[in-house]
């Protein structure tokens, strides 16, 4: 979908974001999903040396953040501090997000250039007064097509319901200032079909091109109704819409109109993660908007699906919202990384079930993936006093598992760090640690220990060898996925100081073989995946 680290010109940094999250409510697991995929793609391409940026962030103005302060009891900045303070910045670190800035729509730095790019706008005839009304969702601040709303039931009969919150839309009727979206329409259908990639999954660039096609209506990109949010510079009556201020982020956060050094070297994003709900403002308004200000367009925009609880999407709407640190307590931070990413083709809708997590985790990290580990450090323990040794007796056995594993490093290099096929990349992982097991099964080096010729030790040697440097690549490949498993990995196969940290090793590396030295003190540390407890009952 972006450019790869030797495609990039003049050290562009790989420039990657998620949405930035309304603060009506504290994160569940479908935020934590998106931003944790956002996080392993950003690891990864540091991991292949290149210069990376990845953003995230909150959304902070609009009617929505206004009624659940008011509901509260306190301001809609009282609110927004609150939940940022409390609910938002500390889970991103307790699930180990390496994010390089968090920006806050409600920040100086970010409302000053709003105002300054929609004055632009203004100036240069895109922006235009006028009347308007139509059904609008406060749930997702929008205007919706009268031909898209559904028709109430029960509680909600005789009533139009947004197709996404499944709740009473509002007929709003007010004057406002519009953004002459109509005259872009041509030009991003242009831009579709020059890059095809712009958009995926291929179902959401469909999705997109269809709704484009049909004609596009400008813009309302002014409220007039409520007062939280950013005021329009020549017009204080009005506030910006939500969704103009909040696309901005993505310019703002990195110094538009403010450093211009900094924004050059990382503008426009290689990558925006985002939800499906919320494609088409960044595939349609997003890009419109950068073309009426002559700004280049992002590089891609990829669409990940929804999760389903019960056959509902996850969101405090539908009352099926999982913290998700009531699985990372049960299951681990590193195992719930690798859960979502490795269970649920990105792009595509997913169930989650605590069934489906707790088989998962036995099976493929503690019994494949935890054992291999466990077994290789007992028995370099055990037979070679905890002092790897070299391999002195490779065959054709041997030169498939170094196969193997450049294989797996190509695969899932390419799968992970150029098509956002984090399942597919994981599974390349996964698939060379299952090798690595059958090599072991096969070689039965415990058999092999009863021969004490010097023929016996050089063959017990290399099969252990063979499977500690096959540890090596793996840490290294998840990474980016498990931090805090793979350094305990690193640190137990004795790699420091002789191969560097962890944090040093590059992805393109991994598949090298033989860079983990002979004489490394392999230590048999704590248990990877230890066994799960009971499922904790409510």
């Amino acid at each position: 979908m972006a450019a790869t680290g030797s495609e990039k010109q003049g050290g562009k940094a790989y420039y990657v974001t998620t949405p930035i999250y309304y603060v009506n409510d504290a994160p569940h697991l479908g935020h934590a999903y998106t931003t944790v995929a956002g996080d392993v793609l950003s690891r990864w391409h540091r991991q292949r040396g290149e210069k990376v940026w990845f953003l995230t962030g909150t959304d902070e103005h609009g009617q929505k953040i206004m009624r659940t302060a008011q509901t509260n009891g306190v301001t809609p900045q009282e609110w927004a501090d609150k939940l940022v303070t409390e609910s938002w910045k500390p889970l991103w670190e307790h699930l180990e997000i390496a994010n390089d800035d968090f920006i806050r729509t409600t920040q100086k730095r970010h409302t000053d250039r709003v105002q300054e790019f929609v004055q632009d706008l203004y100036d240069k005839g895109e922006i235009y007064k006028g009347g308007y009304e139509g059904p609008y969702c406060v749930g997702c601040e929008e205007y919706k097509l009268p031909g898209e709303l559904l028709d109430g039931e029960g509680d909600f009969a005789g009533q139009k319901l947004c197709p996404i919150h499944k709740t009473p839309v509002e007929i709003l009727s007010e004057e406002n200032y519009f953004f002459k979206l109509s005259d872009y329409g041509d030009k991003l259908l242009a831009h579709y079909e020059a890059n095809p990639g712009f958009i995926q999954p291929e179902s959401a660039r469909n999705e997109v091109v269809n709704f484009v096609r049909q004609g596009l209506q400008d813009l309302s990109i002014s409220r007039s109704t409520f007062d939280w949010g950013i005021p329009i510079p020549w017009d204080a009556k009005h506030v910006i819409y939500v969704w103009v201020d909040a696309l901005l982020n993505y310019a703002t956060a990195v110094g538009y109109n403010e450093n211009q050094a900094k924004f050059e070297d990382t503008f426009p994003a290689d990558v925006h993660l985002v939800g499906k709900d919320i494609l088409r403002f960044h595939a349609v308004i997003w890009p419109a908007m950068l073309m009426a200000q002559g700004l280049p367009l992002p590089g891609g925009i990829a669409a990940n699906g929804w999760l389903m609880v019960g056959g509902e999407k996850m969101s405090k709407s539908n009352l099926t919202g999982i913290k998700p640190q009531d699985l990372t307590s049960h299951f681990g931070v590193d195992a719930y990384r690798w859960y979502f990413l490795r269970a649920i083709a990105f792009g595509q809708d997913g169930s989650f079930s605590w069934e489906d997590f707790s088989a998962r985790y036995t099976s493929e990290l503690a019994n494949d993936y935890g054992n291999l580990a466990s077994r290789v450090a007992a028995m370099v323990g055990k037979y070679f006093g905890g002092e790897l040794p070299a391999a002195a007796a490779d065959g054709e056995a041997e030169k498939a598992v170094h196969e193997g594993l450049a294989k797996a490093v190509a695969e899932a290099d390419r799968r992970i760090g150029d098509e956002l096929d984090f399942q597919g990349g994981i599974l390349a992982v996964f698939d060379f640690v299952k090798q690595v097991n059958g090599y072991l099964t096969e070689q039965e080096p415990w058999k092999v220990a009863k021969d004490d010729s010097a023929e016996g030790r050089a063959r017990l040697a290399t099969i252990l060898y063979t499977a500690a440097e096959s540890l090596r690549g793996v840490a290294v490949l998840l990474n980016p996925v498990m931090p805090d498993t793979s350094q305990k990995l690193w640190d137990s196969l004795g790699a420091e100081p002789a191969l560097g940290t962890l944090a040093d090793q590059k992805v393109q590396d991994a598949g090298t073989w033989g860079r983990l030295p002979a004489g490394s003190l392999v230590t048999k540390g704590a248990i990877l995946f230890p066994r799960l407890e009971e499922k904790p009952t409510a």
